[in-house]
């Protein structure tokens, strides 16, 4: 199985999740729930940094609950921990194997945290070493680059922040979300026209807001790893804090902006953008005035509440990686100097 095999396999991945383990996050949302946790302290490396960004943003949204994105090296290289016994200490990881993320949940059940695992691998060392474990059950990833091991922790997540919030609405939005992810595959012939007039592509920034900022982190990440572009990936609001400078006439500016909160002042960047500066747009959005913003435009599904754009935004963007890598002529299963799994400590 390839690359792109992966990435049209995650409507069935997503549903088969729904289907066998939303009644387990529910039972460890009522664990959690119990334990009455202050905050969450998470660690993650890579594509799963990006799924602990949106747990950032999710569970600090609906949940109200305050999340630490942890720096491992402070558990592997130095000799202070932080104080972890009012945390739910959680570590994000496909394989499951590495240690340095190992080594933070360790430390928090140590300390008498509660701690969760959220793998691909329920036998993994991390999930042996933490209490609780959600198995996100993508099967086989056989590419390099994750694609369906990503959307699988997104769905964990979000169902996870679901069964926190104990409201109806919020479950019953998960059970659309498979469908809203087979409609955004459709977008593939046009991601793969665009991708071609791309082939050129060395450098280009990538913004996002708000839930959609783990978007921009794993597009850019995909771009880098796939298709060897310089891609380097801000919150919309942090962009307009200096890096803007960078952008000049025909500078390639990659925006994500679903229908939200966020939306507004998006399109008055992208206006920014095309309008001031001139810059060659690609954005991928429901709202026709954003896509009428760019000459190269990616249309979603329209009915996606805005807390779970991220598991869709995300299914354009993995498709013009891909077929940016084709139009490059590098490989798209095995990237230069990567590993499926790496281990850091």
């Amino acid at each position: 199985m390839g690359l792109r095999d992966e990435i049209f396999e995650q409507p069935d991945v997503l549903q088969r999740w729904l289907d066998t383990q939303l009644p387990h996050a529910q039972r460890v949302a009522e664990i959690i729930r119990a334990r009455d946790v202050e905050y969450v302290f998470l660690a993650a490396r890579g594509t799963s940094d990006h799924a602990g960004i949106y747990a950032q943003y999710l569970w600090g949204s609906l949940n109200r609950l305050p999340v630490a994105l942890a720096a491992p090296s402070l558990f592997t290289l130095y000799s202070g921990s932080p104080r972890l016994q009012k945390a739910l200490v959680v570590g994000i990881s496909q394989s499951g194997e590495s240690p340095d993320v190992v080594s933070v949940l360790a430390e928090g059940r140590r300390q008498g945290a509660l701690t969760l695992a959220i793998t691909n691998a329920p036998a993994s060392p991390l999930a042996q070493t933490a209490e609780l474990t959600v198995d996100i059950r993508a099967g086989a990833e056989t590419a390099v680059a994750a694609t369906k091991t990503y959307t699988a922790e997104l769905m964990a997540v979000a169902a996870l922040s679901a069964a926190l919030s104990d409201a109806s609405e919020y479950l019953g939005a998960l059970a659309r979300v498979p469908g809203a992810v087979r409609q955004a595959l459709t977008l593939e012939e046009r991601a793969q026209q665009i991708a071609a007039q791309h082939r050129a592509l060395t450098r280009c920034v990538v913004l996002g807001r708000g839930y959609d900022y783990a978007s921009a982190q794993e597009w850019a990440l995909k771009l880098k790893e796939l298709a060897y572009v310089f891609a380097d990936p801000y919150s919309a609001a942090d962009f307009l804090h200096g890096p803007i400078a960078i952008v000049e006439r025909g500078f390639p500016v990659f925006v994500i902006a679903p229908r939200g909160a966020a939306l507004n002042d998006l399109l008055t960047l992208l206006h920014r953008f095309r309008d001031e500066y001139q810059a060659d747009l690609l954005v991928i959005s429901d709202d026709d005035g954003a896509l009428a913003l760019a000459p190269s435009a990616l249309k979603l599904p329209g009915d996606v509440p805005e807390w779970l754009t991220p598991l869709v935004t995300i299914i354009p963007a993995q498709l013009y990686a891909y077929h940016l890598t084709r139009a490059k002529g590098y490989d798209t299963q095995a990237p230069r100097g990567l590993h499926k799994v790496t281990l850091t400590r």
